[in-house]
């Protein structure tokens, strides 16, 4: 996995450092998988060499201008004692009585219960959401430009949310930790400078996006995979997808795909797969996973 280096600049990732150990003996000419000692550095082109196409700029605004993504439900679900104020039935918290709403109550019922008189609290609405890219070598050109604008377009509308964003393809980078500022744009151009290579294993995302939200409860956290999910590289992804909470899919259709596993992985996943072939498709498909 890689991560952002310290410098800042968004153009070098770092493979963090494993940790060391004693080491393990093999017969000679053995060949297995494992971790090196080393860090590795994925250099992304820079600016000078890739400028990110205005073109992609401006889909992500169009796709940002078509989202109609629904807030988390201001009621008595929602988690109480912190976030934005709401009027609410008490329950033994606040005691700032929202006078005008417990008149409207009081109206109805003149002889009233502890609930109906409504108190002003603040309630936690805050979603935790990790975005799922793939930028393997099946997502090139215009399907991986979509992927960018959805990410740059979504980042911008859940900029209220917990929010973490990791781009795969046989290995991965956490592009932004969950619970970082998020900057919309600067994701974009940082999408657009990874090159789309290498094979698709769909499962480590999953497995790294779990690892982002464990701490999180499984009413807010919730994972948005985009990918034509044409599995070809690492460990069957529906166990990790089992695992987590809710996981989302939007599945690319526009070139090679597998419809039958991205919807398989929603299922397992306790969510939606949604069908994009253009990113005029993306927006609605956003909207209906987020009112699901």
């Amino acid at each position: 996995m890689f991560e952002p280096g310290r410098g800042g600049s968004g153009t070098v990732l770092r493979a963090g450092r494993p940790g060391t150990g004693a080491p393990v003996k093999l017969p000679a000419g053995t060949v297995v998988p494992g971790f090196t000692a080393e860090e590795g550095e994925l250099v992304l082109a820079t600016a000078d060499s890739q400028e990110p196409d205005p073109a992609v700029r401006a889909r992500a605004q169009q796709i940002a201008a078509r989202l109609s993504i629904p807030r988390p439900r201001n009621d008595a679900t929602a988690r109480r004692g912190a976030g934005t104020l709401a009027s609410l039935p008490y329950r033994g918290g606040s005691d700032e009585i929202d006078l005008d709403k417990t008149i409207e109550v009081l109206a109805e019922r003149p002889v009233p219960d502890d609930e109906d008189i409504v108190v002003r609290d603040r309630i936690r609405t805050t979603r935790s959401v990790v975005l799922a890219v793939d930028v393997s070598g099946s997502m090139k050109g215009e399907r991986v430009q979509t992927a960018a604008a959805t990410v740059g377009a979504l980042a911008a509308e859940l900029h209220r949310d917990a929010l973490a964003v990791v781009a795969f393809w046989s290995d991965a980078a956490l592009l932004l930790p969950l619970g970082r500022p998020v900057k919309p744009m600067e994701l974009l151009d940082t999408l657009l400078r990874l090159p789309a290579r290498g094979l698709t294993n769909v499962s480590f995302p999953l497995e790294l996006a779990a690892r982002q939200l464990a701490t999180v409860p499984a009413r807010d956290a919730r994972v948005i995979l985009l990918s034509d999910c044409v599995h070809n590289a690492g460990p069957d992804p529906r166990e990790a997808a089992a695992r987590l909470a809710r996981l989302d899919v939007l599945i690319d259709v526009s070139g090679e795909k597998d419809i039958e596993l991205g919807r398989e992985l929603a299922r397992v996943g306790h969510g939606m797969a949604q069908l994009v072939r253009t990113y005029r498709d993306v927006a609605p498909a956003l909207g209906a996973i987020f009112r699901a």
